[in-house]
């Protein structure tokens, strides 16, 4: 059987390992192996913070919503359950960002939804 040199895919395969490190500090940048090891933790991070990002989007958007609702001197959860019972279905990314660059919007969504919260409690 013929030998198998194996340099070049080796070398490949440390050469792209290395580009993906570029950046990183210390040896961790230069060397393979601290390279590997420091690449399989950032995937592992990158991986579970896909995840969390989402969490804090929402976290945020709804801060957001909250702090423009409060100015009416409306709670966040009764404007959100006001929304569901009148079927304006809206998601909070879009009405956070109704409330920061489209205030006049917002202000009508919000009319809408108290307008009809009064006109329950009087019939």
């Amino acid at each position: 059987m013929t030998r198998v040199k194996r340099g070049t895919t080796a070398h490949k395969r440390r050469k792209r390992v290395l580009k993906l490190v570029k950046g990183y500090r210390w040896g961790r940048k230069s060397k393979y192996r601290l390279a590997k090891d420091a690449l399989f933790h950032a995937w592992t991070h990158a991986y579970k913070h896909r995840r969390t990002k989402k969490r804090d989007f929402r976290g945020l958007w709804q801060i957001q919503i909250n702090a423009a609702v409060r100015e009416k001197g409306i709670s966040y959860s009764k404007f959100i359950n006001l929304l569901k019972k009148n079927k304006i279905e809206i998601d909070r990314k879009i009405l956070s960002q109704l409330a920061q660059k489209h205030p006049k919007i917002f202000e009508k969504i919000l009319e809408k939804v108290i307008v009809k919260k009064e006109a329950r409690k009087t019939a």
